[in-house]
């Protein structure tokens, strides 16, 4: 039951993330963007749509230098904790 829970919101946030990416990747077709102007746009444009809590929490990742699913557990986390 755990495993399908767990699931479940990893679907979740993918679809998330996927939705952000697209609305990115529509504006960077709209600017003509391609190569690394398109890479960079896009890199810039979905972190800018995430919240401050997001942000912060992003960072500290990043400062204890985490990766994959150990990042996005540990932002999950620290931003539930900010609310």
């Amino acid at each position: 039951m755990r495993y399908l829970i767990a699931l479940v919101v990893a679907v979740l946030t993918a679809n998330v993330a996927f939705a952000a990416d697209a609305t990115c990747e529509e504006k960077a077709a709209e600017k003509k963007l391609a190569g690394a102007a398109k890479n960079s746009f896009i890199k810039k444009c979905t972190t800018d749509s995430m919240t401050p809590a997001e942000q912060a929490c992003d960072a500290q990742a990043k400062e204890k230098k985490l990766a994959g699913a150990a990042k996005n557990s540990f932002v999950k986390k620290c931003v539930s904790d900010a609310k």
